[in-house]
């Protein structure tokens, strides 16, 4: 599913943000990517979008080594990968249902497959009451809720959580734990990176620890060590 093999990546200004990192997982896997600030997390995430380029090394996405494709071939890759934000990112001047609809919009779907599809991803993170609400109407984790809806409104084989807890109080954090949890039980594999401790501990998932651009540790079942 998703393969990062000797991959390093080195910026401009003589960062080494990865450094010769190997890592393979598998479909339907939900792993835990951890590490302190600039441990590395975020450049995963930008490699994985092609947002960056990794200095060397190949990744490969759904069998395919995606550190090759041209640009216009970029696009298409991204539809592969749904992304949730800690700041949400929301269009305020379109209502929950406008906000989904949108994801559908720009890759060119039917309005009909719309008008179906968007309800189905509403009624499964337990919003199809706020359908017509704008963002300024919800609460934090109703954000959440409408950022994890669009991330996987076009089925995306890989899910990608961004500190998706990291704005939440504790007993809403839990309940986007556990419409992540149900997404991964229906086949997307999810990465998931987070400072989010308690989380990480009870949750009991595999668990890749950054350390200055390495893996310090990947262990299956594994357990959030750093103390903050």
């Amino acid at each position: 599913m998703i393969k990062f093999i000797n991959v390093s990546k080195v910026y401009k200004n003589g960062t080494k943000a990865l450094e010769n990192i190997n890592i393979t997982i598998d479909k339907g896997e939900f792993v835990f990517i951890v590490g302190h600030s600039g441990a590395g997390k975020s450049t995963m995430t930008k490699l994985l979008l092609k947002e960056i380029e990794p200095t060397s090394g190949k990744i490969i996405l759904e069998d395919k080594d995606i550190t090759k494709v041209k640009n216009r071939r970029i696009p298409y890759i991204r539809r592969k990968v749904g992304v949730v934000f800690q700041d949400f990112r929301l269009l305020p001047n379109k209502t929950v249902y406008e906000n989904v609809a949108f994801a559908m919009e720009i890759i060119g779907s039917h309005p009909m497959e719309i008008k179906k599809r968007v309800p189905e991803v509403l009624e499964m993170v337990e919003l199809g009451e706020k359908a017509n609400d704008y963002p300024d109407q919800l609460s934090g984790g109703e954000h959440q809720r409408v950022s994890i809806a669009r991330a996987i409104v076009n089925n995306p084989p890989v899910l990608i959580a961004d500190e998706p807890t990291g704005n939440l109080d504790p007993d809403t954090a839990w309940e986007i734990m556990k419409i992540l949890k149900g997404i991964n039980g229906r086949g997307t594999t999810v990465l998931m990176a987070t400072h989010a401790k308690d989380i990480v501990n009870c949750m009991k998932r595999r668990v890749v620890a950054l350390e200055d651009g390495k893996v310090a540790r990947d262990e299956e079942k594994g357990v959030y060590e750093y103390e903050f």
